[in-house]
């Protein structure tokens, strides 16, 4: 089995061995193609701004655009750098791997979410090397953060300018799509982080001969926002999104913040577009991260149009507040965490239309009609984790036992549960933020990573700022790679998944909140009916005093610490209970 989606644009491969390269550069009135060893060829101007030549190029070569005013730059529909941004780019066959798996994918209701960096696992042959531990584990998906091509070696990811190249310093095209297809093979999910609001600062080339992508009238926390109102523009991102899902075989795309993307109507066109393009009977599935709780992009069935899931940050926010009772940046916004929690149980979001105070203005929309699988929910990820100045984990932050009965409640409730690398073995070790930029670059990032926490009050101190580690340092990165210390740990998470694989799984498609309520300071009770019939409790505490629980006894399929009962519940303790329909 081979596969290779057709791109507009890009070095293609024609049948006649010859090879087509289109570029849109509507800023440059001539283009030319520089191939290594070769003389300069002037491309054919096209009417709209494309640029378009064709010959033989077989694949290995490297090549450039040329740019009226003599500046040299990669292709930005590359499918291989040789070997970072600001290199020449590489004629790839993409008919060249030879699948061997025909995997269709798998329902979505059964997710269990890992994220990971690549680099941070050693590159798309580390994880490759780690999926038949995560299937023992109990993970059903393996999320890998952002990809794209970023300058120098290290990267969280979103600093990405070329997205239709996977980063070398991860390994080469064909080493990703054999991480793929071991996974398929094993019955899991691969899904990609891909990140459309914005390109990183350095070696976006785009700026210099495509200036009509970029909108002069507003701005994204990144710098210059993309304009959606282009169809060039769309078309970029779409034909990405399907790249990554026909070409790579991914099973789904989680779309980074796209909040910032102000024409909300591309977002729509891409779904759609993606469920029009796919095999009939593949499952592929949509994620997007939304600070405003959008619920209106979310399908309301598997039928109907919109995106899978969100990311639910409401769950998170409230879940730490609960275990560290900070208080400062978004946090200030659930102080009330335990009801807020009990909203999250009952609805998905808790901030559904409310005025947040962090941000001064309504949040969100009712969402309560949502299927659970419309919210994926986490205790820690790597902006929660890596967003914080020293980057610290929920296991050197939280009680441990506290901690425990928060990641049964993440495990066993009928949403899309995520955990992070590391979190299955309770590392200790930070997730911090890092680059390797220029020394110019890596002196902004590192003085604006510092100035970010000067509010805080840990940070007031220009001394304690100063301690907040280098982005560009290479010890930072090496101090983020997990630790993996405790198989106690290990065992904890895969026998909680266990249970949901036996209990809660099956009832989750048509599954439907009954009820949620406070029964004490950090303690909440809800009940869902499955859709099996039956009926799924979690009651838990995290509040500092034991409370107890009118609810029936009986049909208690978990409690933690070990004989735990509802009318006795200690702090730090959670019971589930599912009943047969």
């Amino acid at each position: 089995m081979h596969h290779a989606h057709p791109l507009p644009f890009g070095a293609t491969l024609l049948p006649d061995g010859q090879t087509r390269f289109r570029l849109w550069a509507p800023s440059s009135e001539t283009v030319s193609l520089e191939i290594e060893e070769q003389a300069s060829q002037p491309m054919r101007a096209l009417e709209g701004g494309w640029h378009e030549a064709t010959l033989a190029a077989p694949p290995g070569t490297r090549y450039r655009y040329r740019l009226a005013d003599g500046l040299a730059v990669p292709d930005p529909a590359s499918r291989l750098q040789a070997p970072d941004v600001h290199d020449p780019s590489v004629v790839v066959d993409p008919s060249e791997y030879e699948w061997r798996n025909d995997w269709m994918g798998r329902p979505w209701h059964e997710a269990v979410v890992y994220e990971a960096h690549a680099g941070a696992m050693g590159g798309f042959s580390g994880i490759r090397q780690r999926l038949p531990e995560l299937q023992r584990l109990g993970v059903t998906a393996v999320e890998i953060m952002p990809i794209a091509d970023f300058p120098g070696g290290r990267n969280w990811g979103y600093d990405g300018v070329l997205p239709f190249a996977p980063d070398t310093a991860y390994g080469t095209p064909a080493e990703l799509k054999a991480l793929i297809d071991d996974a398929h093979g094993l019955g899991l999910m691969v899904v990609l982080d891909v990140v459309y609001n914005h390109f990183g600062p350095d070696g976006a080339y785009l700026h210099a001969y495509a200036k009509p992508f970029f909108r002069e009238d507003i701005t994204t926390p990144w710098g210059a926002a993309i304009d959606f109102r282009r169809s060039e523009v769309c078309d970029y991102f779409i034909q990405n999104a399907l790249y990554w899902l026909m070409e790579y075989r991914f099973d789904g795309l989680r779309f980074d913040a796209v909040h910032a993307i102000s024409e909300e109507g591309f977002l729509r066109d891409l779904a759609q577009t993606i469920r029009a393009s796919v095999e009939p009977d593949r499952q592929v599935h949509l994620v997007l991260e939304h600070e405003n709780n959008r619920a209106a992009l979310l399908r309301t069935g598997p039928d109907a149009e919109g995106f899978d899931a969100q990311w639910a940050d409401d769950f998170h926010h409230c879940m730490h507040v609960l275990l560290t009772k900070e208080s400062e940046g978004y946090y200030e916004d659930f102080q009330d965490a335990t009801s807020l929690l009990k909203d999250c149980l009952a609805n998905g979001f808790a901030y559904q239309g409310q005025v947040s105070p962090h941000l001064g203005r309504p949040r969100g929309e009712p969402s309560g009609h949502l299927p659970t699988t419309a919210f994926v929910v986490c205790l820690q990820n790597h902006d929660q984790i890596g967003n914080r100045a020293m980057g610290e984990r929920l296991t050197t932050l939280a009680d441990p036992q506290a901690l425990r009965a928060a990641t049964a409640l993440l495990l066993l409730c009928p949403f899309v549960p995520m955990l992070f690398m590391g979190e299955e073995y309770a590392a200790r070790n930070p997730f911090l933020f890092f680059t390797s930029h220029n020394e110019d670059l890596a002196k902004l990032v590192r003085e604006g990573r510092r100035a970010e926490f000067k509010h805080f009050a840990a940070f007031q101190d220009e001394a304690r700022r100063a301690a907040i580690p280098d982005p560009n340092a290479p010890s930072t990165f090496d101090a983020s790679v997990a630790d993996n210390a405790d198989p106690a740990t290990f065992a904890f998470v895969q026998d909680l998944l266990a249970l949901r694989c036996e209990h809660v799984v099956p009832g989750i498609p048509g599954c439907r909140s009954l009820s949620a309520e406070v029964i004490g300071p950090g303690a909440v009770q809800a009940e869902w009916r499955l859709g099996t019939g039956g009926r799924l409790a979690i009651t838990l505490n995290l509040g500092q005093e034991a409370v107890s629980s009118g609810a029936p006894s009986g049909g208690a399929v978990f409690a933690y610490p070990s004989g735990t009962e509802l009318a006795a519940m200690p702090p730090g303790s959670i019971v589930v209970q599912v009943t047969s329909g």
